[in-house]
């Protein structure tokens, strides 16, 4: 199935090549950027395998765990939110303020989503949108949810949590010179932060990134495949080169 909502570097375009790479002996699996969820969405549930999925944007965790309990009652809150640009950049304001239910922040977050342009959450999309097609997503979202935790860790602790010799971990951070696009922040420092973490553990890894020296030279020694996908974040290019890193055959 496919996602319910677009996603900045959401991997719509490259899931097919991400899955038919994932082992098939794995018990846990671990989504620890998990974004819109294309992967997995896209994956196979297997009633005795742990899925667990998490993002370090809050708003977007409440939204999926709002999808996972309270499914109908969203798509009802967000059916009331009419097409409306005063309406739109409300929904941003009261993204900072405190007395909302859950529901109704995940309602807003939603529609920023949905009627942003390039979904950024912060510039009116002026083009005809409407949100009848993702309402009716909703109880196919929630059904493919159940009985995945969901989280909302930093990515180091949660590796940490989950590692296990029969985990399969599938990471895909902001990309270097992206991080920009993304509301949490990543560094530098953080792209570090995860090889080394992802260098130490006794689980299997895939991670996506973009094709440059920094990201290759993260990852000496791993089995590294460069893919070639059309280019959502710039006009100035019509093909975006990326790279997937293993640890495993």
């Amino acid at each position: 199935m496919n996602s319910y909502i677009g996603w900045i570097g959401g991997k719509k375009q490259l899931r097919a090549e991400i899955l038919r790479r994932f082992p098939s002996d794995i018990f846990r699996y671990i989504e620890v950027f998990g974004g819109a969820g294309w992967v997995l969405f896209g994956k196979e549930k297997k009633s005795k395998q742990l899925e667990v999925f998490n993002d370090a944007d809050g708003e977007l965790i409440n939204i999926y765990r709002c999808l996972q309990h309270h499914a109908q009652a969203l798509s009802e809150e967000l059916s009331m939110l009419p097409q409306s640009r005063e309406l739109f950049f409300d929904c941003a304001a009261q993204e900072r303020v405190r007395g909302l239910t859950d529901i109704q922040r995940a309602a807003r977050s939603l529609y920023l989503i949905k009627m942003s342009f390039g979904c950024d959450r912060g510039t009116f999309a002026t083009a005809k949108r409407g949100l009848d097609g993702m309402l009716a997503d909703f109880s196919a979202v929630q059904e493919r949810l159940k009985g995945v935790i969901i989280e909302h860790l930093d990515f180091e602790r949660l590796i940490k949590i989950y590692d296990r010799p029969d985990a399969l971990f599938y990471c895909d951070p902001p990309y270097y010179g992206t991080e920009k696009y993304y509301r949490a922040q990543f560094t530098p420092e953080d792209h570090q932060r995860l090889a080394n973490c992802l260098h130490s553990i006794k689980g299997r890894f895939l991670l996506s990134y973009n094709e440059c020296p920094e990201t290759r030279a993260l990852y000496p020694g791993y089995t590294i495949t460069p893919l070639v996908r059309s280019n959502n974040l710039s006009q100035a290019a019509s093909s975006y080169r990326e790279i997937l890193v293993q640890n495993f055959s």
